[in-house]
């Protein structure tokens, strides 16, 4: 007979699991970083940022890229961000006619520029068509981000920079990688800002006539 479900067996045990995967997390911070500061190198270009996954990695995909566009905690321009998830028209057609496999790759293809960066999301590191969109993306000179489980699976074999939470469990891992996504929009946002506030001191300055 099954037993009920009881406070300590599914609070109790989930609040552990989460903060021993979280504080793995901060071990991964100069990680982050390098991602972070990839990703606003990328803004500054002119280029965008995309993202794409199944299921849940999919609302997160969206969820991140709705804080680019949008705002994460402050006033600020719009900023270049794409989910490769959120077109009916578009998923349903390449599905039909080419397979789900294809689904991101041939969105990369269609859109993708040199300097673009893409964000794959996989718990396992294996779904194939994430797989798919990052060699697409290698293919089209973009930067590829694979956010994972642990061990990365193929993804993390084909991207330039991996974020592979520790652990096997798919909610910890997804709650570990909208953490990471949270801090990496606060760092863009905040990058963002300070440039442009130097950018318009610089002007400023040449216009009063400080050299």
């Amino acid at each position: 007979m099954a037993n009920h479900p009881d406070r300590e067996t599914v609070f109790g045990n989930a609040i552990v699991e989460h903060l021993a995967v979280i504080h793995g997390v901060k071990d991964q911070q100069e990680l982050l970083e390098g991602i972070a500061k990839t990703m606003a190198a990328a803004l500054h270009r002119g280029n965008q940022i995309m993202w794409c996954g199944n299921g849940g990695s999919a609302g997160d995909s969206q969820h991140l890229a709705a804080e680019i566009v949008g705002r994460f905690r402050r006033e600020r321009r719009g900023l270049p961000s794409i989910a490769l998830t959120t077109d009916t028209s578009i998923l349903t057609s390449i599905s039909n006619d080419y397979g789900y496999e294809a689904v991101f790759s041939r969105q990369v293809e269609a859109m993708a520029k040199p300097g673009d960066v893409l964000v794959g999301i996989s718990t396992s590191g294996n779904s194939h068509n994430v797989i798919a969109a990052l060699e697409a993306a290698k293919l089209h000179g973009v930067i590829t981000v694979a956010f994972t489980g642990e061990g990365g699976g193929r993804m993390g074999a084909l991207a330039d920079h991996l974020f592979a939470v520790a652990s096997r469990d798919t909610a910890r891992i997804q709650e570990a990688h909208i953490l990471a996504g949270h801090m990496i929009c606060d760092w863009l946002e905040l990058d963002w800002i300070a440039t442009q506030s130097e950018a318009a001191e610089t002007t400023e300055a040449k216009e009063a006539g400080v050299h």
